[in-house]
């Protein structure tokens, strides 16, 4: 297949690395917490699944002269990639990585964008505004955008459209999750502005897009499970503490966003039909709170409480990613509440003791185990016999 090629340029610590990793679907650029950026030099990734390859570029940092090393790397590589035997290294399609975070882009930032691409004149430029955690800040984040690059003329023509994305699932308290959005909407956006030659055909975009969307739905259940496993780490009663509800509801309407279904009306019934079945079912609960009673079992009530709830999250996960992607396939219907019903149903069945019994037969869980490492042992478990395509 003759792909295209998307460069990736932005400030330092904006993200790049963390979108190029959700965008591919693997762990391939590396990334880090803080200011300054990872990527060192330019590095061409791709995947076998995705119809572009994506150029990383050296961040902009804030000092003139790694500011200028950045401009003409990019310069640099532009050059080389214009020369005979390189025509497959040409640039289609610009990404331009801007915060959510920052309330103002200044129009140096886009003068460096404009400078280190200066020889591609005419590629289309779409706009990233990662970490786009804050929905009511979205649409003030577009306009900053497009009032931004209103007062470059030379580069505005260029501007195809501002997309505000959230990467990876990020945790914003204990019973709160902002899921991945906008990562299929950058991959339509920028199929659609590829030369016709190079653009991915319908079946095989339509078919990565479902991959990702996989992937996604599964690092919300990720997220959901240690987050439920560090609230059920309580010294309560778990059989009588409803600790987990606002997390089972924040997990399945974050599943819900990723499948593009949203709150609405039309789908408030579906959803508080699943909300229903996870927190009253109070059943698969006590079936597994049961374990107490097991024989040589010496887990302390915390760690054995933690990998209750983060089972029964990881089970509502699996069960609501299985419902909302037949809904995105037109499968199913949001009005058949019966069969969603029963799916979750059979989640929550006594299959989840068989789940608690692996983690702990694995001997991966002892008293001495990190609660969120416990979150990431059952998602290994879950992961490895995950059976909803069979149901």
């Amino acid at each position: 297949m003759n792909l295209g090629n998307v460069l990736i340029i932005g400030n330092s610590g904006v993200g790049k690395s963390t979108l190029i990793n959700a965008v591919l679907g693997k762990d391939v650029a590396k990334t880090n917490w803080g200011t300054s950026g990872t990527t060192k030099k330019l590095e061409i990734y791709e995947s076998d699944d995705v119809p572009f390859r994506i150029i990383d570029t050296i961040g902009f940092e804030p000092s003139f002269i790694k500011e200028q090393q950045a401009i003409n790397a990019v310069k640099k590589w532009s050059k080389e990639s214009a020369k005979a035997g390189n025509e497959d290294h040409q640039i289609n399609v610009i990404w331009f990585c801007v915060e959510g975070t920052t309330s103002k882009l200044f129009s140096q930032t886009i003068k460096n964008l404009s400078r280190a691409t200066s020889m591609w004149e005419s590629v289309p430029v779409i706009v990233v505004i990662t970490k786009s955690y804050s929905e009511p800040d979205r649409e003030k984040n577009i306009q900053m955008v497009n009032n931004a690059f209103a007062k470059q003329k030379k580069f505005a023509k260029n501007l195809h459209s501002v997309i505000p994305v959230v990467a990876k699932s990020f945790v914003l308290n204990d019973t709160a999750i902002a899921p991945p959005v906008g990562i299929t909407e950058l991959i339509d956006a920028t199929n659609n502005v590829m030369p016709e030659g190079i653009k991915a055909g319908e079946t095989d975009i339509n078919a990565f897009k479902l991959k990702r969307k996989r992937v996604l739905a599964q690092s919300v259940v990720g997220t959901s499970v240690i987050a439920g496993a560090v609230v059920g780490a309580v010294p309560i009663p778990f059989a009588d503490a409803a600790i987990l509800t606002p997390l089972e509801v924040c997990e399945i309407n974050a599943i819900a966003s990723v499948y593009g279904i949203n709150k609405g009306e039309e789908t408030k019934r579906l959803f508080n039909s699943m909300v229903e079945v996870g927190t009253v079912s109070m059943a698969a609960k006590t079936i597994i709170s049961g374990l107490k009673a097991i024989p040589g079992l010496n887990i302390a009530a915390g760690i054995l409480n933690a990998v209750i709830a983060g089972t029964i999250i990881a089970a509502i996960g699996e069960g609501s990613s299985f419902v909302f992607e037949k809904i995105y396939l037109g499968e199913k219907s949001i009005d058949d509440i019966d069969w969603i019903k029963k799916i979750l149903e059979s989640k929550l069945s006594n299959q989840l003791v068989d789940k608690v019994n692996e983690a702990f037969a694995s001997g991966q869980v002892t008293n001495e185990t990190n609660i969120k490492d416990i979150g990431k042992i059952l998602m290994k478990i879950f992961s490895s016999k995950n059976n909803t395509k069979n149901q």
